[in-house]
């Protein structure tokens, strides 16, 4: 393979993060000019903006009626645990993973709720395990789209409309870019920083009608830190539906939160950005697709994210050598790109298989993808003939 020239253009904007993302094309910090800074979020103002998130998010979704809606602390990984720990014992629970944060969930599960009436089903990076064994009887807890990984649940028709149980989903790097049923969801959780590129540390749980009642009859078998409390000696904390939140806000990412569903309306909402997730996705399986040192790591093309899009080495000269060498390929690549100022933060999550992860979500641009895979090739040829010196 002759070595690639250097490329001459470069991504407007290299930020190809899996988390923190992107943020939306033209932001600049005057989107936060309208900030309630200095000001209580329990003053009529302060409610009146975390309330506005709720309304504009339950447009935007068109979450069902009945549902209610909860920003909490924590980001997704909070709002995700505070379902677990306020909801789940009442029924058997069967645990899907098949990425890191499934994982997380499965070992909280297995750990720290030691919950007895538990089965788990693990999957191989790449691959999802067999989710047609849940059973709808129990709770039933997945991760839809693996950021880690690059492998999804295609659809929701696995799950029964008249289950017994409840589903609980972190959804954080598929809403807004993937179409979700909300109906066949209990429990849906994400964070602000995913899709939307809007800053962390707040997540946002969307509960059924069905979770609400559970919430209400059931009291956990063990303690529950203020932090994740949704309930008190007087009941249900209904008021957290309202834009009442269990600590102290930021009120400058509630209005970045505010300012990204903005321009999600103004772009023509969830068509357009799942539309833009799939059209920036295909861009690097294209690419993927021709080039001969580099494979999908999802198995499945059915179960591929357009949203993380993962991919290990294919070149048997660098595979043979195991995963070390494949990890320093990896490192040296990555640093490569970001000295040139051409890509940042590529590299696979720690402890999955190397190779690189590139952020497609709804907030890239198609160009900053077109203009990203020559310099991948270019770093691809400059690691190789550096360490053939």
């Amino acid at each position: 393979m002759s070595r690639p020239a250097k490329p001459t253009a470069k991504p407007a904007r290299p930020h190809f993060s899996s988390g923190p993302c992107a943020k939306r094309p033209g932001w600049t910090t005057a989107a936060l000019d309208g900030v309630l800074s200095g000001r209580s979020h329990r003053s009529i103002e302060g409610r009146a903006r975390l309330k506005l998130a709720i309304d504009k998010t339950r447009a935007i979704l068109d979450v069902p009626d009945g549902y209610e809606i909860a920003i909490l602390p924590g980001s997704d990984t909070g709002a995700f645990e505070i379902a677990m720990w306020n909801l789940l014992g009442p029924r058997g629970v069967d645990v899907f993973a098949w990425e890191v944060f499934g994982r997380i969930w499965m070992r909280d599960a297995v750990e720290e709720l030691r919950l007895q009436d538990l089965r788990t089903f693990d999957a191989t990076w790449g691959v999802l395990p067999d989710i047609g064994q849940a059973d709808f009887t129990r709770d039933v807890l997945f991760t839809w789209n693996g950021t880690t990984t690059g492998v999804r649940v295609p659809d929701a028709n696995w799950i029964p409309d008249d289950r017994a149980g409840l589903t609980f989903c972190d959804a954080t790097s598929a809403l807004f870019a993937q179409y979700i049923d909300l109906t066949k969801i209990d429990v849906l959780t994400y964070s602000w920083q995913k899709a939307l590129g809007s800053e962390a540390a707040h997540g946002m749980a969307i509960f059924s009608a069905r979770a609400l009642e559970r919430l209400e009859t059931h009291r956990p078998a063990w303690p529950v830190p203020k932090l994740f409390r949704l309930t008190n000696a007087g009941g249900v904390l209904r008021d957290v539906f309202e834009g009442v939140t269990i600590n102290t806000p930021s009120m400058l990412c509630l209005e970045d939160y505010l300012d990204s569903l903005a321009w999600v309306e103004k772009i023509g909402g969830l068509p357009e950005t799942i539309g833009r997730a799939d059209r920036n996705a295909k861009i690097v399986y294209d690419w993927i697709a021709r080039t001969p040192w580099v494979e999908v790591l999802a198995a499945d093309a059915a179960t591929r994210s357009n949203t993380s899009v993962c991919m290990r080495f294919a070149d048997p000269e660098i595979v043979a050598q195991g995963e070390a060498a494949v990890l320093d390929v990896t490192t040296a690549m990555t640093a490569v790109l970001a000295e040139e100022g051409a890509a940042f933060d590529l590299a696979s999550y720690r402890g999955v298989t190397p190779g690189f992860r590139i952020w497609t979500g709804t907030t890239v641009e198609e160009q900053d993808l077109r203009d990203l895979t020559p310099w991948l090739e270019w770093a691809y040829g400059e690691v190789k003939a550096r360490a053939s010196a």
